[in-house]
């Protein structure tokens, strides 16, 4: 996973040249996120509900919490006054994106948990918001890649052609895919010998494991002053994690005998709801600090410990 998380850091970084923060930005999130949706698919079709399901909320919480972190420490490292500075406008939309995933989680959760009468139908309430999701996430992506502006200058010149760049993101998204299976194959015996408990696996090591190309790729950018470009990268894949693979990925499940829904442990859905909220704070100014950044990696870790005793 850490080759293909450099291979596809250096293809897209390249791609990049050639285009503004918002399209590069996507397309390094889409190609990191492969071996994400590659592990659910395998997970699913182990029967590992519970690895398939925690994996997804902690690629979220991940990226979210702890990739976005780092990014920002090393974000006001370079500079000069230990404020990091980017534009607003993803972070914000971010947020809501994250607001109206957690809003159909909230509700399924509360119906659930009170047994009325929609609780018996958690898979097509999750069919339909899994499509309402998806067309949200839709109308966004196209609005939000219109408003991209390209760079008047390439800041460095390509070091490979775009028909190269493009070849290697393509031999790293067929990478990811056996990557992925050998993973979890691997996984289910590892963590009985150890005795590590799933949801902890999931939510940890799976995540974390699944988003490597955004845990360097994030904090080489912003160790470089992009902060833009960085906030893009980690931003776009908690968006895309969040609205779009989620709901795909439930939707995907129905062709298999285990069903992924949006029906989740108490624990993680207030996460997810505190976490948009803390989103918004932190990074809805277009601006953060190096304490901003410690503390999201604090509720990272505290989370962590959580889902170790759960």
């Amino acid at each position: 996973m850490v080759v293909i998380a450099w291979l596809v850091s250096f293809a897209t970084e390249q791609v990049g040249e050639r285009f503004g923060p918002a399209v590069t930005g996507l397309l390094q999130s889409t190609l990191g996120n492969l071996p994400e949706f590659f592990i659910v698919i395998f997970a699913l079709e182990a029967g590992e509900l519970v690895v398939a399901r925690t994996s997804i909320v902690g690629s979220i919480l991940a990226n979210a919490l702890f990739v976005l972190g780092l990014v920002i420490i090393a974000g006001c490292r370079q500079s000069s006054d230990g404020v990091m500075r980017f534009m607003s406008r993803l972070p914000r939309d971010n947020a809501t994106l994250m607001l109206l995933a957690t809003f159909l989680i909230v509700i399924l959760g509360l119906s659930v948990a009170s047994g009325d009468k929609a609780s018996h139908h958690v898979t097509a309430i999750s069919i339909v918001g899994a499509v309402a999701l998806l067309v949200t996430y839709s109308v966004w992506l196209v609005d939000y890649i219109r408003s991209d502006v390209k760079p008047d200058v390439v800041h460095a010149e390509p070091r490979i052609s775009m028909t190269v760049a493009l070849a290697l993101l393509a031999v790293a998204g067929a990478g990811a895919a056996f990557v992925s299976d050998w993973f979890i194959q691997a996984l289910t015996p590892a963590i009985k010998q150890v005795g590590i408990p799933k949801a902890f696996a999931g939510l940890v090591i799976v995540a974390i494991a699944g988003n490597a190309v955004e845990n360097t790729t994030g904090v080489v950018l912003a160790l470089k002053g992009d902060a833009d470009l960085a906030i893009s990268v980690v931003k776009n894949s908690v968006a895309q994690i969040t609205a779009f693979l989620f709901p795909a990925l439930v939707l995907v499940s129905l062709l298999f005998d285990t069903s992924l829904t949006f029906e989740l442990a108490p624990v993680y859905i207030g996460a997810l709801a505190l976490t948009a909220i803390v989103l918004w704070q932190i990074t809805g100014d277009g601006e953060a600090t190096r304490f901003e950044g410690v503390a999201l990696i604090a509720l990272y870790v505290i989370l962590a410990v959580v889902a170790f005793f759960e």
